[in-house]
């Protein structure tokens, strides 16, 4: 999976997505994240298949939503996005929250999609430590990925530490904390220092870590910018920096306070 990638929570389904998911395969990106919840599934696919890249150079990931209405749904539902993206697979496929009933019923349906290779890889979505302990299990292929909010303004160290115990990648969404913090004051130093903007600092604070990061725009300028991040390493000290940042600032529910 490539640590870096466009992702497109809140993008409008049409002409919207699809010219985004273009514009940034356009500037080098190889790795697209959409979601059944997000309505736009469609437009990744088409422009994904219009792009005139090879497929397999592209990793495309998607989200199964409202996983609390079995196993059976759960097959029918990725059935259905891979039809909306005209694709033949996908290399990534998540539970997108823990919900009520049972995980592990739903896990099993992400096990045989993966088994009959129409998902490369299966993986979690917003999931804390309680809820990723159901599927930790004998038997049980491990989850690849928890895909959750994380940026340094939220490091969510309660996760991190337990998917870094247990060898669980991490995807950070919200990777920029929605620009809510770009005026920061230390932010805008590094900024200074580095001759970066203050999204290309917090892209590459999250990749020199090691996450993946999804950031989400669909203005090509913006896309662009977002890419330029790997012609600069941050120093130690400039890492322990952005390390220190961590105020708990949160835009959506929290993994820690989901019960099922």
């Amino acid at each position: 999976m490539p640590l870096f990638g466009l992702g497109v929570w809140e993008a409008q389904s049409g002409q919207e997505t699809y010219d985004a998911v273009l514009s940034a395969l356009n500037a080098g990106y190889r790795h697209i994240d959409t979601a059944e919840m997000y309505a736009n599934e469609k437009d990744v696919g088409r422009a994904v298949n219009d792009s005139g890249i090879n497929r397999a150079e592209i990793f495309v990931t998607t989200k199964l939503w409202d996983s609390g209405l079995g196993y059976d749904h759960a097959l029918k539902a990725f059935d259905d996005s891979l039809k909306k993206m005209m694709l033949e697979y996908v290399d990534l496929y998540l539970i997108h929250w823990p919900e009520k009933g049972s995980q592990l019923a739903i896990w099993r349906a992400l096990e045989k999609i993966q088994k009959e290779g129409r998902s490369r890889s299966i993986g979690v979505s917003n999931f804390a430590p309680k809820h990723l302990k159901e599927l930790l299990v004998k038997d049980s292929q491990r989850p690849v990925v928890n895909q959750i909010e994380l940026n340094p303004y939220l490091q969510q160290e309660t996760i991190y530490s337990f998917c870094r115990k247990e060898n669980i990648h991490l995807t950070g969404y919200c990777p920029l904390a929605r620009g809510d913090r770009f005026a920061d004051p230390k932010l805008c130093q590094l900024a200074n220092e580095t001759h970066k903007s203050a999204a290309q600092l917090m892209i590459r604070w999250a990749l020199q870590r090691g996450h993946t990061v999804i950031p989400k725009s669909v203005r090509p300028e913006r896309i662009e910018e977002n890419a330029n991040v790997f012609d600069f390493n941050l120093s130690e000290e400039q890492m322990k920096v952005l390390d220190g940042l961590d105020q708990g600032l949160r835009f959506c529910p929290d993994p820690l306070e989901i019960t099922v």
